[in-house]
């Protein structure tokens, strides 16, 4: 079930808060209502996934488990083990059910081999879920937190339909806290709507339309390079409109529920070099493997052959993180070596060009990444980027000025979005605060009347990172 759903929106989500919201919290104490919040969720999740919610409830069981093993003999020679076992534990269904298949085909390729493959459907959210229970684990044994000594806690930690299926990647010190101790308010409750309502926005008005632009130029045949580039500046206002827009869903449901999720994406289009791209983009992603392979492993404050392994190894991983296929690898390998390319040569001659030039440099950096990203194999990657500079021959085609001319006033429209222009307009009329009492309801019903409408009307609406 997506939250860009009329099933969502309209049935399951007011169910949800009314059963939430009844719900009594004696002396304070929230934990009736993480349990009503957990039922949900696993309705949620049972919705489209009824065979694999008891994979992620064992999965819950088993961390928070070894969890209290952990903290019981911690100091001791066996926490360490015991950690071990857990993150093996948490990482055998991720590796099996997103990668087995893939391992089996470049050994049938490697070998001639005819080993058959397995027919199952990826389990949703395993990739989130997965990585929010090593980081328990991990935290836990490293002192950082607190065990968790109520499995029905720990498991609304997991398991809340908020940010279940594609994040933000939520640590348990991130809400520790506020699963026994929360507060409930109107405002809260309006900040988590608004945001709520804006991420649908962005998700439905915006990436969707764009979506229709980069599945019409995959089936046009089109080579030339004026269709390449609209293509890419397609898909990649798409996945970004897509991805944060969920993200803002998320978060503004975390407020309504109570809590605060991390932020996950920081208008990551105006970065002035790729270092500072990504600590813009999918940023609860990038933090986790900085804090649980890339540190770990040494970090930088190592010798410079091992910064280049460590670099190109916590980059290779977050690429197959993304994707069980060889062009993610590339993709995360590509940018390991424009982050070591920045770090250890172009640095200091990045920060001293011109504004204008480092943003061309970092969109260009980016656009490439899509074309790898995006792409069905390695051929069809390397050929939308030899199109890119021509390789198809043509530099504009009558097809390509028709969809120019057709999504010039939304490309222009979404580039501004993907900028703090708005933010900053929206700062500076909130400080006439009449006119935003009146502006502020009236826009957001707006964007939730013309959302409603597209999901009614639209068959179009995929989610880029539900394939994760």
């Amino acid at each position: 079930m997506l939250f860009s759903s009329p099933s969502f929106l309209y049935y399951f989500l007011p169910i949800a808060l009314i059963l939430y919201f009844i719900t009594p919290m004696p002396k304070g104490s929230p934990r009736l209502r993480n349990v009503t919040l957990l039922v949900m969720s696993l309705v949620f999740y049972a919705w489209g996934e009824p065979r694999y919610v008891f994979l992620m409830i064992a999965q819950c069981v088993f961390a928070w488990g070894f969890g209290l093993l952990i903290d019981k003999h911690r100091g001791q020679k066996a926490a360490k083990t015991l950690m071990l076992i857990s993150v093996v534990i948490s990482l055998s269904g991720l590796i099996y059910f997103k990668y087995a298949n893939f391992f089996i085909s470049n050994v049938n390729n490697l070998t001639n081999s005819n080993i058959a493959f397995i027919r199952f459907v990826m389990p949703i959210g395993i990739s989130f879920y997965t990585f929010q229970l090593l980081s328990y684990t991990i935290d836990l044994y490293r002192g950082l937190i607190r065990v968790s000594r109520n499995v029905l806690d720990f498991s609304t930690y997991v398991a809340s339909f908020p940010q279940l299926i594609a994040g933000p990647i939520v640590r348990y010190s991130d809400i520790e806290a506020a699963l026994s101790k929360r507060e409930h308010s109107f405002s809260r409750f309006a900040m988590g709507s608004r945001r709520f309502i804006i991420g649908l926005g962005k998700k439905m008005l915006i990436a969707n339309m764009f979506g229709e632009l980069v599945a019409i130029y995959k089936v046009s045949g089109d080579e030339s390079v004026l269709f390449v580039w609209l293509y890419l500046i397609a898909y990649t206002m798409q996945i970004y409109f897509d991805f944060s827009g969920y993200s803002d869903m998320a978060i503004g449901l975390g407020h309504i529920f109570g809590f605060k999720f991390p932020e996950n994406f920081n208008y990551p289009y105006i970065a002035d070099s790729i270092t500072n791209f990504w600590r813009r983009w999918h940023m609860t992603l990038s933090g986790w493997f900085r804090d649980y392979v890339y540190i770990p492993l040494g970090g930088n404050r190592v010798k410079v052959l091992r910064h280049v392994f460590n670099i190109m190894l916590v980059w290779m991983l977050t690429g197959f993180w993304h994707g069980a296929d060889w062009n993610f690898i590339l993709w995360g390998g590509y940018f390991g070596v424009v982050l070591l390319v920045e770090k250890l040569f172009l640095g200091k001659a990045l920060r001293k060009a011109p504004k204008a030039v480092r943003h061309i440099y970092v969109i260009l950096i980016v656009f490439i990444s899509w074309a790898f990203f995006d792409a069905l194999g390695f051929n069809e990657a390397f050929t939308v980027i030899g199109r890119m500079f021509g390789a198809g021959g043509t530099l504009a085609s009558r097809e390509a000025l028709y969809y120019l001319r057709s999504y010039a006033v939304p490309l222009v429209i979404a580039v501004i979005g993907s900028t703090p222009l708005i933010m900053k307009l929206a700062q500076k009329i909130d400080t006439k605060k009449r006119l935003v009492v009146v502006l502020e309801p009236v826009v957001l019903l707006l964007i939730l009347i013309v959302s409603t409408a597209s999901m009614v009307d639209g068959s179009f609406n995929p989610f880029i990172y539900f394939r994760f």
